[in-house]
C-alpha cells in the first residue's frame, strides 16, 4: 500500500498543492520536498491531471522500484474507485497495465530510460515525475537528464518535476534551471529512539533477533526491521521462528520475493495478531505497513560498488546514510506514535554520512555510455547530472563496449550496438544473447539472463545451472511472465543476429551455461588454484566458494556476481565450463608463453611453457632451463628473496666485503655500497652475471660469488683497498696477522701479546687509522683491548703480567715488555 489517509483533504500536502500548480503553470520544472506521509506520491499525478498545461497528454511518475511503482498504481486508482488500467496505468518490466484510457503511467526509472530513448520527443506525454530521487539510482539520474535535454531541444512545454523526502532541494532547483522549490509539511507522530549498542564481534541476524524479542515483549504493535540484504532476512528468521507466539507473523521483504509475498508482507496483521516485517531498504520510503510502530533498525545497507580495474561489480554492507536512518524511524510514526530501536550507539549517528552515495559515482557506466550513444552523445559529461559520472569507470565502460563492437573508435554507436539497446538487457548480457543467437541457442541465454536480472527467480543456489533448471520448474506469475519475457528477447536477438550476420555462420557453441556466460564475462572465466573453492579469473580477481558446494569442485567456473572485498571474496553465482569450451570460446586471445621462475622450496629454476587466457593457467609443462641471461637474472632475485646469507660465503669474501665497507665509512661516496640492502636492491646487476648458466642455488660457487663482488670495486680502486685497508699487518715477529674488519665498524687485530714486545707504537693502517688491538694469552684468549699500546705497556701491563707468569710459566713476562725481544714461543724447558 502507499500512503493510508482516505480522505484527500487530510493529507499534509494538499497545503503544498496550490502553490507546486502556480509553479508549474508560470514555469517547466519544479522541486517537491515533501517528507514521508505527506501524500505526495498518490496525490500530485492526481492534483495535476486537469492542469490546462497538460492539455489532455498524459503524466509519467517515476518510482525506484517495481513494489513501490504497483503500490501508487493501486492506491491512486482505488482513490478513483477504478483498477489500474483505466485512468491509473502501470509499466514495469514484468508486465504493463496501459489502455487508451491511461492519463498516469506509473513506471519504474529503467522503463523510464528506455521510454524516452526510444521516442526523445516523448509524444503525448506533458509531465514526468521524479518520486523519491534521492535515492539517486543511476537510471533516475540518466533519465533526468536525458529529460532536461529534451526539454531543452526538443520539448519546451515538457513539465519535470522532481520530489523527495530527503533531498538537497536548492541543488536540485540549480539543476533545473533555478526551479522553484515547494516544501510541504508532513505529518508524522512521535518517535522514540531507543539505542542498543551492537557488539562488533556479533552476527548482525542475531542482534536484530535479540531486539526483535526485546520489542514484542516490551511494546503492542507490529514491527518493521531493517537488515542489509535477502540472506540476513533468512537467517535472522530462522532465528525468530521457534522464539516468537503463533500470534506473531514473520514476514520477509525484499524485491526479488513474488508479489503475492511482497502483498502479505505489506498487508495489515490479521485481528490479534501481530506481525514482525523484515524488510531491505525496499521499505525505507513510499511504503506504509499498517501496524506497525515499532521499527528495528540495524544500521546497515547492502550497495553496489564498481572497480574499473577489473570491471566488476561487487555487493558491499556498509553503514546507512543519516537521512536513510531518518527514513527508516519515520516509519514508526506513520499511522501512531512509534518506538525505534536502533542498533548503535547514539554518538555514532553524527558519525554517518549525510545522504546515501550517488550510484553513478560507483556503478558500472557501461549500459550510461551506450544509453548516451544512442541518444548521440559520445561524451555523457555534457548532459546535466548532479554528479558527473567518473572518467575513470566512463574508461573502463568505454573500452569494455568497443570490445564488445557496440561503439566505434569515435565513441558512436555501431550496428552491433544499435541491437544491443534494442535487448532491455545490461549490454554484458545483451551481447551474451546475440552471440548465442547466431549459434542458435537464444532461448537458451534469454533463459539464463532472465535469472541473472530477476532476483530470486530459480532460488538463490550459486550454481547457475540449477537456478535456470528451477526457474523452467517453477509455476508462479512472476515465473510464467519471465519465460514469456525471455521468449521475446530471444526471438529479437534472433532477429538482429540476422541482421548482422556476415558469411558462414560460426561453428557450434559448446553446451552448458557456462558457455554462455563466458560470452558475456570472459574476463570472468576462473580456474580452480588447487584448494577446495578457490578460483582465479581472467581479470586477475580471486574469489571463494563453500568447499562443500559441488561447483567448488569443478575445474574452471564462469563467475557473474562476487561479493566483498579482493582478500576475502566469495563467489555469489557462477556455472562451470568445460576447459575444451574454454579453448573453443577464446582460441584468439589464449597465448602460450615460456617463463622461468625460481621455485623457492628447491632453491632452483624451474622452466615451463604455459597456456594462459589473461591471469589464468590453462595448461603448462616442462623445459629445460635456458642458460640465458634473463633466466640468471630471475635466479639472482630468487637467492635475493632467501636472503644474501645463503650465497657460498667465505672467510675471505665476507672480509673483502667488510674491508670495502670500512673505506665507506672513512670516505662516503668514493667506494661502492655493499649493505644487505644496496646488495639486495641490485643483485641482478652484480650477481646475475656471474651466474649465468647455473640452474640453481646449490651450483652456485664461492669463485662466483667472488667474481661477482669483485666486479664491483672499479679497477683504480683495488690498489687503495690493498693499501688502505690490508688484509693482514705484520708484526714484531715477522707474522703476518689477519685484520677483522667485521666485528665492528672498526678494524681488529687480535694478537698474542708476546709477539709485540718491543713495539712502542700503536700499529695503524689506511694512513693512520689505529687498529683496536685484542691482545691474546699464549693460548689465544683475550686478556685485554686496547687502542694505545704505548699506554698498556706503561699501565696494565704489571697487572697483566702478574697474573699471567703464574699460569705461563713457559712464556715470558718480562717487566720491560719494549725491552724484550718479541717472540712467538714458549721459553725452553729447565730456564
Amino acid at each position: 500500500m502507499i500512503e493510508t489517509a482516505s480522505d484527500r483533504s487530510d493529507l499534509p500536502i494538499e497545503a503544498a498543492l496550490p502553490r507546486l500548480r502556480d509553479a508549474l503553470r508560470g514555469g517547466s520544472s519544479a522541486v517537491l520536498v515533501a517528507p514521508p506521509g505527506a501524500g505526495k506520491t498518490t496525490r500530485v499525478p492526481l492534483a495535476l491531471l486537469d492542469e490546462p498545461w497538460l492539455a489532455g497528454r498524459r503524466i509519467i511518475l517515476l518510482e525506484p522500484r517495481r513494489l513501490a511503482a504497483r503500490g501508487a498504481a493501486e492506491r491512486m486508482a482505488a482513490t478513483l474507485g477504478e483498477r489500474v488500467g483505466e485512468t491509473v496505468g502501470l509499466r514495469v518490466r514484468l508486465g504493463s497495465k496501459i489502455s487508451g484510457r491511461t492519463r498516469i503511467e506509473v513506471v519504474t526509472e529503467g522503463v523510464f530510460t528506455r521510454m524516452i530513448l526510444d521516442d526523445p520527443e516523448l509524444t503525448g506525454i506533458g509531465a514526468v515525475l521524479f518520486d523519491e530521487f534521492h535515492e539517486r539510482s543511476l537510471d533516475a539520474d540518466l533519465g533526468l537528464a536525458l529529460a532536461l535535454d529534451a526539454q531543452g531541444a526538443l520539448r519546451d512545454d515538457l513539465r519535470l518535476l522532481v520530489m523527495s523526502a530527503t533531498l538537497d532541494g536548492a541543488r536540485v532547483a540549480g539543476l533545473l534551471g533555478q526551479a522553484p522549490v515547494v516544501e510541504s509539511e508532513g505529518r508524522a507522530f512521535p518517535v522514540e529512539t531507543r539505542h542498543l549498542d551492537r557488539d562488533p564481534n556479533q552476527r548482525i541476524e542475531d542482534a536484530v533477533a535479540e531486539a526483535v524479542l526485546r520489542a514484542l515483549r516490551a511494546e503492542p504493535g507490529s514491527v518493521l526491521a531493517f537488515l542489509p540484504g535477502q540472506g540476513e532476512i533468512r537467517r535472522t528468521v530462522e532465528r525468530l521462528a521457534d522464539r516468537v507466539g503463533p500470534e506473531v507473523e514473520l514476514a520477509p521483504l525484499y524485491g526479488a520475493l513474488d508479489r503475492a509475498e511482497q502483498d502479505r508482507a505489506v498487508a495489515p496483521a490479521p485481528p490479534g495478531r501481530r506481525k514482525v516485517v523484515l524488510a531491505t531498504s525496499v521499505a525505507e520510503t513510499s511504503l506504509t505497513i499498517e501496524g506497525v510502530r515499532i521499527v528495528v533498525d540495524s544500521g546497515l545497507s547492502r550497495v553496489p560498488v564498481y572497480e574499473p580495474g577489473i570491471g566488476m561489480t561487487r555487493l558491499v554492507t556498509a553503514r546507512a546514510s543519516r537521512a536513510s536512518v531518518d527514513q527508516r524511524r519515520g516509519r514508526a510514526g506513520r499511522t501512531q506514535p512509534g518506538i525505534c530501536y536502533r542498533l548503535w550507539a547514539e554518538a555514532a549517528t553524527g558519525a554517518l554520512e549525510p545522504f546515501g552515495r550517488p550510484e553513478i559515482l560507483s556503478a558500472d557506466l557501461s549500459g550510461l555510455l551506450l544509453d548516451g550513444a544512442a541518444w548521440g552523445v559520445t561524451d555523457p559529461t555534457t548532459l546535466a547530472f548532479l554528479d558527473p559520472p567518473p572518467a575513470p569507470a566512463l574508461k573502463e565502460a568505454r573500452a569494455m563496449l568497443t570490445d564488445l563492437g557496440a561503439l566505434d573508435a569515435d565513441g558512436r554507436l555501431t550496428a552491433t550496438g544499435r541491437a544491443l539497446r534494442a535487448l532491455p538487457l545490461p549490454p554484458r548480457l545483451a551481447r551474451m544473447l546475440l552471440s548465442a543467437a547466431g549459434f542458435g541457442r537464444a532461448r537458451a541465454a534469454a533463459d539464463l539472463a532472465a535469472v541473472l536480472v530477476e532476483r530470486g527467480l530459480g532460488g538463490d543456489a550459486v550454481d547457475l545451472a540449477e537456478r535456470v533448471e528451477r526457474a523452467g520448474r517453477e509455476r508462479g506469475p512472476r515465473a510464467e511472465e519471465m519465460r514469456r519475457l525471455a521468449q521475446r528477447w530471444a526471438q529479437e536477438a534472433e532477429r538482429h543476429a540476422r541482421d548482422l550476420a556476415r558469411g558462414p555462420a560460426p561453428s557450434g557453441l559448446p553446451e552448458g551455461p557456462g558457455s554462455l556466460l563466458a560470452l558475456a564475462y570472459p574476463d570472468r572465466v576462473a580456474r580452480g588454484r588447487g584448494r577446495d573453492g578457490e578460483f582465479l579469473m581472467v581479470n586477475g580477481r580471486a574469489g571463494r566458494l563453500d568447499p562443500a558446494s559441488p561447483l567448488a569442485r569443478a575445474p574452471s567456473i564462469v563467475v557473474a556476481d562476487i561479493t566483498g572485498s579482493a582478500a576475502a571474496a566469495r563467489i555469489l553465482a557462477a556455472a562451470a565450463i568445460e576447459p575444451a569450451a574454454i579453448e573453443a570460446l577464446f582460441s584468439d586471445r589464449i597465448a602460450e608463453r615460456e617463463s622461468v621462475v625460481f621455485d623457492r622450496e628447491a632453491r632452483a629454476l624451474r622452466a615451463r611453457a604455459a597456456r594462459r587466457l589473461g591471469a589464468v593457467t590453462l595448461a603448462e609443462r616442462s623445459l629445460p632451463v635456458p642458460a640465458d641471461a634473463e633466466a640468471a637474472r630471475v635466479l639472482a632475485r630468487g637467492i635475493a628473496g632467501l636472503g644474501l646469507e645463503r650465497l657460498p660465503w667465505t672467510s675471505a669474501s665476507r672480509q673483502w666485503r667488510a674491508r670495502i665497507r670500512f673505506l665507506a665509512r672513512a670516505e662516503p661516496g668514493h667506494w661502492p655500497d655493499l649493505s644487505d640492502d644496496a646488495l639486495t636492491a641490485s643483485v641482478e646487476d652484480w650477481l646475475a652475471p656471474a651466474i649465468e648458466g647455473r640452474a640453481g642455488l646449490d651450483a652456485v660457487t664461492a669463485d662466483d660469488l667472488v667474481q661477482a663482488l669483485h666486479g664491483l670495486l672499479p679497477w683504480d680502486k683495488r690498489a687503495q683497498l690493498d693499501r688502505d685497508a690490508p688484509t693482514h699487518v705484520e708484526v714484531p715477529t715477522g707474522s703476518r696477522i689477519p685484520v677483522d674488519y667485521e666485528s665492528g665498524e672498526e678494524p681488529v687485530l687480535a694478537v698474542r701479546v708476546q709477539e709485540l714486545f718491543g713495539l712502542a707504537r700503536h700499529p695503524a693502517i689506511g694512513g693512520g687509522v689505529p687498529l683496536v688491538l685484542h691482545l691474546l694469552s699464549p693460548a689465544h684468549r683475550p686478556i685485554q683491548i686496547t687502542r694505545d699500546l704505548p699506554g698498556f705497556w706503561r699501565g696494565s701491563w704489571a697487572a697483566v703480567r702478574t697474573e699471567m707468569r703464574g699460569r705461563y710459566p713457559r712464556h715470558p713476562w718480562p717487566e720491560d715488555p719494549l725491552a724484550e725481544p718479541p717472540t712467538r714461543r714458549a721459553k725452553p724447558r729447565g730456564t
